[in-house]
């Protein structure tokens, strides 16, 4: 499975290393909350809502250079429009990953 990085921000920044850090602390205080929200609509059977939450986390995905696992979340955005869980489990290590990546920032 491909890992997260830091090397968008490193680009979008040009060396503004204030820059690099509102950004990654943007991202470690949205993403807990967004996860948060998304596992509360999701267990809940919200697939509108949740379909929403994984719609604002595929930018963190983005973001933090993971391209195919973006591609998985918006595989499983639309199926949760279509009240489907398919691709779940896939989103849910997206997520896992990620979390364990901005804990170590």
């Amino acid at each position: 499975m491909e890992q997260p990085n830091l090397s968008y921000i490193y680009s979008m920044s040009g060396g503004d290393k204030d820059f690099e850090k509102k950004l990654i602390n943007i991202i470690k205080a949205e993403f807990p909350e967004e996860k948060k929200t998304y596992y509360k609509n999701i267990n809940s059977d919200n697939f509108n809502k949740a379909s929403e939450n994984v719609h604002k986390l595929k930018h963190k995905i983005s973001i933090l250079g993971l391209e195919k696992s973006y591609e998985m979340a918006v595989d499983y955005e639309n199926n949760l429009k279509k009240a489907s869980t398919v691709g779940r489990k896939d989103f849910d290590a997206i997520l896992q990953l990620i979390t364990d990546f901005i804990n170590t920032l």
